[in-house]
Order: structure tokens, then C-alpha cells, then sequence
């Protein structure tokens, strides 16, 4: 999959450029144990830093980053970004922008008077034809004080502008600073193709699979990373 990313010219320096997702993994998943005592158990047992459905998700696709520090002070936010006039017209220079609250009403997302952020796209998107664009919330990043609204845009065809994602900031007392490369939405590319959905029941082959592969599992830590999970290419320029 060949993804373009284009900007504004006087911009090409001072924007931080979308990067694989697994450049941007957090601190807190470096951090914690690989291991830790399970009570029910009786002994260690792994943590979610083992558990490669997990970890292939964070690091799945990229990672669309904050270009500037961004203060917050409870439900205030300001910037002090410098950065050349674009020579494009009708492009922006904040890096937010916002939603009036009226826009999420009815909807799970709304607080009352509470806008909805608009984190601003200072690049353009173009992928091949017949695929789209699915951004959402950075996967597992619960500790970021904002949610991503998820969407999917047809980024074969809308190509020439820039693609904004809306959030809503979930922490009101918050303040502090938002930093520069912060990720705010996770990126891949998904076919437009129809999926087609079939229901089977196990045969006797299927059955005798099912058990010695659950068995496996419960009996052997990292069957499915050994046996079963696929070898991830690195994109280019990683």
C-alpha cells in the first residue's frame, strides 16, 4: 500500500510528518512488567505487554501527530506556534479548531456547552484506488485526555485537502501541556471491497482442530506468537 502525504510548501520544516505507528507506542506500555503475580493463579502470568493482539493493534498502520505544544488550562487551550505563512489559500495555521456543541447533540459524544475539539490536518492523504482511510482514537491510549471520533474517508478521492479529526476532551480539570507529536489519530488504509459473510458448523476435522489448538494455547505460553502470528513488514522509511 502506497500512502502520499503532500503539505504546503513553506510548511515542509516545520511540520512533524505522519510516522508508523509503532514509532509512537507510550511510555506507560515500555514501562510496565512483562510479567506479574496472579493470585487466582498462584503464579506470574503475563501482562498485556505479552499479548500480541494487543501490541499489533498500537503498532498498526500510523500514527497523525500534533504539530505544535498545545496549553490546556481547564477547558483552555492556546499555542504559541511561529511558523511561515502558507502560500495555499484557505489553509489553516491553528493546530485546533472547533466544533459548536450542537453538532454532537443526540449523540453519546455531547456534554452540555461543551464544544468538540477539531485537531487541524496540515497534510493531505492520497491512497490507491479502492481504498479508504480509517482514522480513529490511538488504540489502547486511554491515558490521552481526549477521544478521537472515528471515521473513514475515501482517500483514493479526497486527496486535495486536508482531512480534520474531531475529539471530544474527556478530562474538563485538566491542565497542563498537550505536546508537540503527540498522536492524535491512528491511520490505515481498508478496502472499499464488499465482504461477503458465511456461517459454517465444525466438522469432525474442525472439532479435533479447535481442541488440540485451545489446548496448546492454555497449556503453552506464546503458542499463537510462535505458531500463529504473521511477520510484519516494516513500511518504508522505518
Amino acid at each position: 500500500m502506497r500512502i502520499i502525504f503532500r503539505c504546503d510548501p513553506m510548511l515542509i520544516e516545520h511540520l512533524p510528518r505522519p510516522i508508523p505507528a509503532r514509532g509512537a507506542l507510550p511510555e506507560w506500555l515500555r514501562a510496565m512488567p512483562a510479567t506479574a503475580y496472579s493470585a487466582i493463579h498462584g503464579r506470574d502470568i503475563r501482562t498485556l505487554k505479552q499479548c500480541p493482539p494487543v501490541v499489533d493493534a498500537m503498532t498498526y498502520g500510523f500514527m497523525v501527530l500534533l504539530p505544535c505544544d498545545v496549553v490546556v488550562d481547564k477547558g483552555t487551550f492556546s499555542w504559541d506556534w511561529q511558523i511561515p505563512e502558507p502560500v495555499t489559500q484557505n489553509h489553516p495555521r491553528a493546530p485546533l479548531s472547533f466544533h459548536t456543541p450542537g453538532q454532537l447533540a443526540g449523540s453519546p459524544f455531547a456534554t452540555p456547552g461543551q464544544a468538540a475539539l477539531k485537531f487541524n490536518s496540515f497534510w493531505t492523504i492520497e491512497l490507491e484506488d479502492g481504498w479508504s482511510l480509517f482514522a480513529t482514537h490511538p488504540v489502547n491510549r486511554e491515558d490521552l485526555p481526549f477521544r478521537l471520533v472515528t471515521g473513514l474517508v475515501d482517500s483514493d478521492r479526497f486527496s486535495d485537502g486536508g482531512i480534520n479529526f474531531p475529539a471530544v476532551w474527556t478530562e474538563p480539570g485538566f491542565s497542563g501541556v498537550l505536546g508537540k507529536g503527540t498522536p492524535v489519530a491512528q491511520c490505515f488504509a481498508v478496502p472499499r471491497a464488499a465482504q461477503q459473510l458465511e456461517y459454517e458448523v465444525f466438522d469432525e476435522e474442525r472439532q479435533a482442530s479447535y481442541a488440540r489448538t485451545v489446548a496448546s494455547v492454555l497449556s503453552t505460553p506464546g503458542v499463537y506468537r510462535k505458531r500463529f502470528r504473521a511477520r510484519r513488514g516494516r513500511s518504508a522509511g522505518e
